[in-house]
């Protein structure tokens, strides 16, 4: 975990981003990322180059209403300054809802200890103009009862490798899921997700399960079958990156970072 150098300061914010016009958070060589947009910003509001280094990796089309990020500067600004100057230097698509000095030890990524999704579902007959770039679609009936069965399943320590991209980089395909809810109003249904971490396409692959058996192409107790058996062939597809946000990133309270309600 790396700390300021001498004479360098860390600094936390935390972002909020409609995901649709960049390629995901992290840096491309030829094409715009929150990442890249946020380090000109602010290198424009610090008055030297500046690299930041956020808490998850969103892909292209993802959203974020709680990320997290740090840099490290050895320009002196207040916190009021950073938020007002960063926010006057980003599109109308970025915005910074908080910034605050943090100790050296903090790491956007490696200190949280959890991270929380939000992943939406628009399911009625007729598509709508104002959700297009909220939620997935789906015109057949979903059945509630299943999905929040099927899950149950997810919860608790396993081996999510049927529900990992293969071009996914983590090391291990073990992750801690500890809450996933299901609810709806109307024609809308939400599904939180707090893990300790993600793998690669993870929510998404989870979330195309679900939503074959919601339509009765299987049954709950399948998504422990795809667990135990490991291979992401046999799991139901990706889901559009449309639907997904992320909501929150939690952190020790040591750090004194804003406590963070996920509404």
């Amino acid at each position: 975990m790396t700390e300021p150098g001498r004479g360098l300061r860390r600094v936390a914010i935390g972002i909020e981003y409609d995901g649709t016009r960049y390629n995901g958070w992290q840096m491309q060589p030829h094409a715009p990322s929150i990442q890249a947009t946020l380090n000109d910003a602010l290198s424009q509001v610090a008055d030297e180059t500046v690299a930041c280094v956020g808490a998850g990796r969103t892909d292209t089309g993802v959203h974020a209403a709680g990320q997290v990020v740090h840099f490290d500067t050895g320009a002196e600004r207040t916190a009021r300054s950073w938020l007002l100057g960063l926010n006057s230097n980003l599109p109308s698509d970025i915005s910074v809802q908080w910034a605050m000095a943090v100790p050296g030890d903090f790491h956007a990524r490696y200190s949280a200890t959890s991270r929380v999704y939000r992943y939406r579902i628009l399911n009625q007959q007729a598509r709508s103009a104002l959700e297009h770039n909220r939620a997935w679609w789906v015109r057949q009936p979903l059945d509630v009862a299943a999905m929040r069965a099927a899950a149950g399943y997810f919860i608790g320590k396993h081996d999510f490798s049927a529900f990992r991209a293969a071009a996914c980089q983590s090391k291990s395909p073990i992750r801690t899921l500890t809450r996933l809810e299901v609810s709806g109003e109307g024609t809308m249904l939400c599904f939180e997700i707090e893990a300790n971490a993600f793998l690669h396409h993870m929510v998404r692959n989870m979330l195309g399960t679900l939503v074959r058996i919601g339509r009765g192409e299987a049954e709950p107790v399948w998504v422990r079958d795809l667990l135990a058996a490991q291979d992401r062939k046999l799991a139901g597809m990706t889901a559009p990156a449309a639907g997904l946000t992320l909501m929150a990133v939690r952190y020790p309270s040591v750090f004194g970072l804003p406590n963070v309600q996920v509404a």
